[in-house]
């Protein structure tokens, strides 16, 4: 089954300094975009992350600190990555959960306005999880019959999660091939952010879902205790939790 695309699809995949979102580093990028009309266009950005590679996460992706030493930072890479991706909708294994959390916060401190409305996403794991409970390296033994080379090699791991995808959708009938309907299908649950910290109650409203203020709305909050935004503003939370806030914010204001 060919994959119905009305515009790009870039399946990606991060090699990290670690696996929190708010504080860890990109050290390399690999994106696999597929164009509607079937072409196929791969990139690999090594990053400079600005801090020591922790030696846990250098023995999972073989990346050391020579390595990167002499390559750019997100920063001077962001509006290359970002030019190359805008146009199009995203796809990863574990993505919506890590990957698209952690460039978020990346393009964030780079002063790019990255916005997940403007991105439908599809996380192949999901659609693992849901129907067979494996990892990567089973998944791409289970639907391909291959053996993981070179496994969190990025572009190893951004073919592979490529690859399984194209044939989940063989092998699922009740799969729609398209972006839309894989979304939907993959999205976990309806949050406002990445982390899940603002979450949709049953009225479409933004509510907290932590804290002394968990299950009451954004905006009823920021009305009766205005200084609980500040607070969050420069506790340590993600980057992108906080746009969202922000956006609440300013949106309250101008009705």
């Amino acid at each position: 089954m060919k994959l119905k695309l009305t515009r790009p699809l870039c399946f990606f995949d991060l090699e990290t300094t670690g696996v929190n979102v708010t504080n860890d580093r990109i050290v390399e990028i690999a994106v696999l975009k597929l164009h509607p009309d079937g072409t196929k266009e791969e990139k690999v950005w090594r990053v400079n992350p600005e801090c020591p590679i922790p030696v846990q996460a250098s023995a999972v992706h073989g990346i050391y600190d020579a390595d990167v030493a002499d390559e750019p930072n997100f920063r001077a890479l962001s509006k290359s990555i970002y030019s190359f991706v805008k146009d199009a909708d995203l796809a990863g294994y574990n993505s919506d959960r890590f990957d698209i959390p952690l460039l978020a916060e990346e393009m964030l401190r780079a002063e790019i306005d990255f916005d997940i409305a403007n991105f439908k996403t599809v996380d192949v794991q999901t659609i693992f999880h849901k129907m067979e409970q494996r990892t990567l390296t089973a998944a791409l033994k289970f639907y391909c019959n291959e053996e993981l080379i070179d496994a969190h090699s990025a572009m190893a791991d951004t073919q592979a999660t490529h690859d399984v995808l194209m044939a989940q959708l063989e092998r699922y009938e009740e799969l729609e091939a398209d972006v839309d309907s894989l979304n939907v299908f993959t999205t976990r649950k309806k949050s406002a952010d990445f982390a899940g910290f603002i979450v949709f109650n049953k009225e479409g409203e933004e509510c907290f879902s932590f804290g002394k203020h968990k299950g009451k709305t954004v905006e009823s909050i920021l009305e009766k205790e205005p200084g609980y935004f500040g607070w969050l503003l420069n506790a340590d939370f993600p980057m992108y939790t906080k746009k969202v806030l922000t956006a609440i914010r300013l949106r309250k204001l101008n009705t």
